[in-house]
C-alpha cells in the first residue's frame, strides 16, 4: 500500500522524530548514570549494558584518522547520504513498509550524527554474548534503528525482485 502526500510526509517526519528521541533519551540516561567501561548485566552475561565513546565509525574503524579526513568520512558523507534517502522517500512513492524502514535508517543516522558533531563520539553501551565467540561489538539504539530499517530495505528488495520476476513469467 502506498501512502501520499500530507498523511505520508507526517508518517516519514514522525518515525524520523521517534528513533532519534528514542536514540537521545537512552543516551542521556546512559551519560548522567553509568560510568564509562563499567559492566551491568541485564539479562545474565548474555545482555549487558557498558558505556564507551566511541569516535570512529561501527566498530571503531577510522578512529585514528586526521580530524579533517575523520570530518568528511564520518559527518559529511553520512550527512549526504540521509540527505538523499530523505529526498528519495519524499519524492518518490515507495511501499508503506520501504518507507517506514528508510525513516528508521535516517532516524538513527541522524542520532549517531548528532552525538560526533555535539560530542565528538557516539555513546555505545548495549553488547550482545551469543557465545563465547560470537557476539556484537557495543552499540546504540541508533544502530539498532540502522540495522533493522537497512535489514527490511534488503529483505524488500529480494522480496520485490522475486515478485517482480514472477509477474514477468
Amino acid at each position: 500500500m502506498k501512502q501520499k502526500g500530507f498523511l505520508r510526509t507526517f508518517i516519514i517526519i514522525m518515525v524520523v522524530v521517534l528513533n532519534v528521541a528514542a536514540d537521545q533519551v537512552a543516551k542521556v540516561i546512559v551519560r548522567n548514570n553509568v560510568e564509562p567501561h563499567s559492566y551491568t548485566q541485564i539479562i545474565g552475561p548474555y545482555f549487558t549494558m557498558t558505556k564507551v565513546e566511541n569516535t570512529g565509525a561501527f566498530l571503531s574503524l577510522g578512529e585514528n584518522l586526521s580530524p579533517f579526513l575523520k570530518n568528511l568520512i564520518l559527518l559529511g558523507l553520512p550527512i549526504g547520504a540521509l540527505l538523499a534517502m530523505l529526498l528519495y522517500v519524499v519524492i518518490k512513492p515507495v511501499d508503506t513498509v520501504l518507507t517506514l524502514a528508510i525513516a528508521s535508517v535516517i532516524g538513527g543516522g541522524i542520532g549517531n550524527i548528532y552525538d560526533r558533531a555535539v560530542y565528538g563520539s557516539v555513546t555505545d553501551f548495549f553488547h550482545i554474548r551469543f557465545s563465547d565467540i560470537l557476539q556484537t561489538g557495543i552499540f546504540n539504539i541508533a544502530d539498532v534503528s540502522v540495522m533493522v530499517g537497512a535489514g527490511v530495505i534488503l529483505l524488500y528488495s529480494f522480496s520485490s525482485k522475486k515478485t517482480l520476476t514472477q509477474q514477468s513469467s
